[in-house]
């Protein structure tokens, strides 16, 4: 079975990043237990089709809008955000959703999904997250191993781990 943990976003766009950061994080950090990959699929969202396509499981991290408090997370199947599309504010993740619907037009079997969301608190021109979403990150990430352990796959940390803030620092100073 090919997993994919696939986070996405814009950087440029304070919270929308989380899905990035949080995949940086996620390699930076861990080993599992089975071979998978870690995408940053960044505003590719059509783009991507081959990625569901060719993979069986796909895990999509990311903003999500709903009515609740800044923070809050969400694990939930795609098939249950069709139609709706994720944070309706970028183009991002209207892709990633039609290409799920592209699939399923095309007559191929859907890739298992889900989005392992967070509502934002700001999405506005900077780089980093607001505090809400630093205070959950590490929450965030444990949600994301949490759902991987469900699926017989055990993340164990490095022995050398990267803070949330060097990460973020290193999509600010890729040359450091």
């Amino acid at each position: 079975m090919s997993i994919v943990v696939l986070g996405v976003g814009n950087i440029l766009e304070e919270d929308d990043g989380v899905g990035i950061y949080a995949a940086a994080f996620l390699s930076a950090n861990y080993t599992f237990s089975h071979d998978l990959q870690i995408i940053n699929g960044g505003v590719e969202g059509i783009n991507l089709l081959n990625l569901f396509l060719e993979n069986d499981h796909i895990i999509i991290l990311d903003t999500i809008n709903l009515d609740d408090a800044a923070g809050s997370i969400y694990n939930i199947p795609s098939y249950e955000l069709s139609g709706y599309g994720l944070n309706s504010g970028g183009a991002h993740e209207v892709g990633v959703m039609q290409c799920l619907d592209m699939i399923e037009l095309m007559g191929h079997p859907l890739p298992e999904s889900n989005v392992i969301g967070i509502v934002p608190k700001s999405i506005t021109f900077h780089m980093g997250l607001s505090l809400e979403l630093e205070n959950r990150f590490n929450d965030y990430i444990n949600t994301v191993i949490n759902y991987l352990k469900t699926i017989q796959i055990h993340a164990t940390p490095n022995a050398s781990f990267k803070s949330l803030t060097e990460i973020i620092e290193a999509f600010k100073y890729p040359s450091r």
